[in-house]
């Protein structure tokens, strides 16, 4: 099968479309001929070696495909399913391998483009809203880097979830529009205003019930100055490249929280939660009520243009791969 192999750490040039064997699978696990999948921040970060692992290695986190075969103890999943699934190695390959667990089989009404682009944003949305900041109808959040795959979906399940607002912030002012599509009620640009000023304006001096915050550094700590009493603030990634510092004396008597989330620890520690969230997601996808918003397509064989293109911050919502 062709694959995209990573050589070396580094920039794209170590990255090369080539043959490769057919992962094996394990009793547990099925194989996935590989249709779409997408580039996530988390692979560019694992090009430059920022994720740990070793060389070569096959980028990629999420997968959708039709399952060619499984293994002997697979007992809900068959050939011949349209599937997500977060594969064991990387996805920017014909065919992948995935434990049962982690493969989840989709609607017949949700398109292929739509089932590449959607596993990290919607299952990281969702859990976000739900289970992490625990939102409730009529609470107003904010979502940074709104305009991104994350961002423009979460922007829509919060609304679905009843928030009474949705703020996004954006690191250019021609990524605005993006995130005013997805539904935000109001975007600021974080590198061109006091985004906090603007959150508090906005908000009649109360602040933000949720933050949901990928970016990390500078922007986790003016956060704070935004947050409402009894506010959660989700941190979830550090785009940034940069450390944030909190101070407690600015959560005890406020009454604010501080929530750290990653999807690959949950895939790794709880995917048993997972269930849950595909079935909410695949419903909202389903009826309509969430669209996932794509950027821009690239085969497979064009990997290294894909990753240039979204490290250069040009993106808004998901980039793909085709296969």
């Amino acid at each position: 099968m062709k694959a995209v192999v990573v050589k070396q750490f580094g920039g794209t040039e170590h990255m090369e479309y080539q043959d490769v064997e057919i992962p094996d699978i394990g009793p547990n696990q099925v194989l996935i001929r590989v249709e779409g999948t997408s580039v996530n921040f988390a692979d560019i970060k694992s090009r430059y070696g920022k994720k740990g692992g070793k060389l070569p290695f096959i980028p990629g986190i999420d997968a959708a495909g039709v399952v060619e075969r499984v293994g002997d103890n697979v007992t809900k999943i068959r050939p011949g399913q349209r599937v997500i699934a977060f594969p064991s190695g990387g996805s920017y390959a014909e065919y992948v391998a995935a434990n049962e667990n982690l493969t989840f089989v989709i609607p017949d009404s949700l398109d292929v483009r739509t089932a590449a682009a959607c596993p990290i944003v919607s299952f990281t949305s969702h859990r976000l809203l739900a289970h992490v900041a625990r939102l409730e109808p009529g609470e107003t959040v904010v979502i940074h880097a709104a305009a991104g795959g994350v961002g423009t979906t979460a922007i829509q399940i919060a609304k679905l979830m009843g928030a009474g607002k949705v703020i996004g912030t954006v690191g250019s002012v021609n990524k605005k529009e993006a995130a005013l599509e997805a539904g935000a009620d109001h975007v600021v640009s974080y590198e061109e205003e006091d985004f906090a000023a603007r959150i508090n304006e906005w908000t009649g001096g109360r602040g933000a019930n949720v933050i949901l915050d990928s970016i990390a550094g500078s922007v986790s700590e003016r956060s704070l100055d935004c947050l409402a009493p009894y506010g959660r603030l989700a941190h979830f990634g550090n785009s940034s490249g940069q450390v944030g510092h909190i101070q407690t004396k600015d959560l005890h008597s406020s009454c604010r929280s501080v929530l750290g989330f990653s999807l690959g620890t949950t895939r790794k520690e709880r995917p048993h939660v997972l269930q849950e969230t595909a079935e909410k997601v695949f419903h909202y996808l389903s009826s309509g009520q969430l669209t996932i918003k794509i950027g821009r397509e690239f085969a497979l064989a064009e990997a290294a243009e894909a990753h240039d293109w979204v490290e250069g911050r040009h993106s808004t919502g998901k980039v793909l791969l085709m296969v």
